[in-house]
């Protein structure tokens, strides 16, 4: 049995062309609906990495809560690309980051115990919490614990959500429906900088209402948490195999025998129990050394993007560049129009073009888009101590910006979510997604804390930096990723046992099981 269990989960021919035939399960309403409950998840990260940017260039906020800004602002001599420079106005925006990162770690754990759904309620529930404390905020002390409370709320459901996609969906349009999580981020962060435009109309208080609408967004994913059920795998992993052969079942439709898949889901639980001496130590083996190479390169990569940080602070390069404060947030409005747009065109082709096509496009774009930023910004952005710049120019900023937004809402954007989502076994799928949760957050953080600064040090040569990290991270991608489109995750491990590199060390992995087995 235990020989059974791993080569039912390395992927044999016989066993994939089985396993694939199970996987290829057509497309039911109870999925569908399932699916987009558990992908509203992202509208609460989605609508935070969209207010918070808007807010901390808003008048109104930055008199109650950072008047020291305004006054460097006016200030005759201030360098164009320092106006923001606030170590405290960037904590505000970072320090969700951490909390998530930490929450992210502990919801693993959690996860195992109690399962996706409870998890993404959990999720759901702190992040209402905090925004209720950030509209109603009186000092600074309650708007980092506030967004505390959102980080706390971001982790435990982005831990979950994916992962709950990944095993729902069937493998033939798994990464549609894994994307569908992405798709809900950036509608959030849509909201979110509408919201902005219009709240910052309002003298006095307008803040409020931006930040007080996270709870919008948050009571729609308390509201899908509890109608939805658990996966099958976390529910065999928590030992009711009965309710995990009935929600499998219920999600492939009444008419289609799932024997073979709960099978295959049991045997896989089953091999992850039998070397059960914990994920995170298993991590550290030779068999998961390609695991682990994942689970670190593409959050970080993701992150040397430079998109969260255009993402989040998109209103304020704006400002920069030239715009006032409501053209700087229309200027939001519309990269979220874009990213939507490329989104739903990544929806549609990722299952057919495949991950790495995707990856090598958009990270060619999106470094050409970047280079020429840096080149408009360098010759045009604060000659003659100037603190704008001329308003063609600026509009070509948007412009290119839009096409970045694009490519990497095709490419990097919902790809980040899909793959690593996926191309975990069952025995580290928790730990994984934990992991690279914690590592995207933490360089999150960083990166939303150190931005403006950087900004502010190497002027137009911070878009350079980011598009030689994605010059690295695109060869990376071409040389080390094998193609997962429409594998079953039953059968994942056959896709790194072909693979030119990483053969070597699945076959480590299949001879170290087979000792222990005996």
């Amino acid at each position: 049995m235990a020989r059974e269990g791993f080569v039912a989960a390395d992927g044999g021919e016989g066993d994939r062309d089985r396993v694939q035939g199970y996987g290829s399960g057509r497309v039911t309403i109870s999925v569908v609906v399932t699916c987009l409950m558990a992908a509203s998840c992202g509208l609460i990260f989605g609508y935070d990495i969209g207010v918070s940017g808007g807010v901390t260039q808003m008048q109104s906020f930055l008199e109650k809560f950072f008047p020291e800004v305004l006054r460097e602002m006016k200030g005759a001599k201030r360098d164009a690309y320092c106006k923001y420079d606030n170590q405290m106005l960037t904590a505000f925006t970072s320090s969700l980051y951490i909390a998530g990162m930490l929450s992210s770690l502990v919801a693993s754990r959690v996860t195992r115990r109690v399962g996706r759904q409870a998890v993404m309620l959990t999720g759901g529930v702190l992040f209402l919490a905090g925004s209720v404390i950030n509209a109603a905020a009186l000092n600074i002390t309650m708007l980092i614990l506030g967004r505390m409370l959102l980080g706390f709320g971001v982790g435990f459901t982005a831990q979950a959500a994916p992962l709950y996609l990944a095993e729902t969906a069937p493998a033939k349009w798994r990464g549609a429906f894994t994307t569908a999580y992405n798709f809900f981020l950036v509608l959030g962060t849509l909201a979110a900088t509408v919201t902005n435009y219009f709240a910052n109309r309002i003298p006095g208080w307008g803040w409020r209402v931006s930040l007080g609408l996270a709870g919008v967004p948050a009571t729609i994913v308390v509201l899908g948490a509890i109608f939805v059920t658990d996966t099958p795998s976390s529910l065999v992993m928590r030992g009711d195999p009965d309710r995990a052969r009935a929600s499998l079942q219920r999600i492939r439709g009444k008419d289609i025998d799932v024997s073979d898949e709960f099978k295959d889901i049991v045997i896989a639980v089953q091999e992850a129990r039998r070397n059960d001496e914990g994920a995170f130590e298993r991590l550290r083996g030779k068999g998961y050394r390609h695991y682990l190479v994942m689970m670190v390169a593409i959050p970080t990569f993701f992150d040397l993007t430079g998109m969260i940080v255009i993402s989040v602070f998109s209103p304020v390069l704006f400002r920069t560049v030239g715009f006032n404060s409501q053209k700087a947030i229309l200027g939001s409005v519309i990269l979220s129009l874009v990213n939507l747009s490329s989104v739903a065109v990544s929806t549609f082709v990722v299952d057919r073009a495949g991950r790495r096509f995707l990856f090598l496009v958009g990270g060619i774009a999106m470094m050409l888009c970047q280079v020429a930023v840096a080149w408009i910004l360098a010759a045009h952005l604060g000659r003659h101590h100037a603190t704008t710049m001329a308003r063609n120019y600026a509009y070509g900023v948007l412009a290119l910006t839009c096409m970045y937004t694009f490519s990497f809402g095709l490419s990097w954007g919902p790809l980040k979510w899909v793959v690593p989502s996926e191309i975990y076994p069952v025995e580290i799928r928790s730990a994984g997604q934990a992991m690279t949760i914690a590592i995207a957050l933490t360089l999150s953080f960083a990166q939303t804390q150190v931005f403006i600064t950087l900004l502010c040090s190497l002027k137009y040569a911070i878009f350079f930096f980011y598009a030689g990290w994605v010059l690295v991270m695109t060869i990376f991608m071409a040389a080390l990723l094998p193609e997962t489109k429409g594998v079953p995750l039953e059968a994942m491990r056959s896709v790194w046992a072909k693979h030119w590199y990483w053969r070597r060390f699945v076959r480590d992995a299949k001879q170290d099981s087979q000792v222990n087995c005996l």
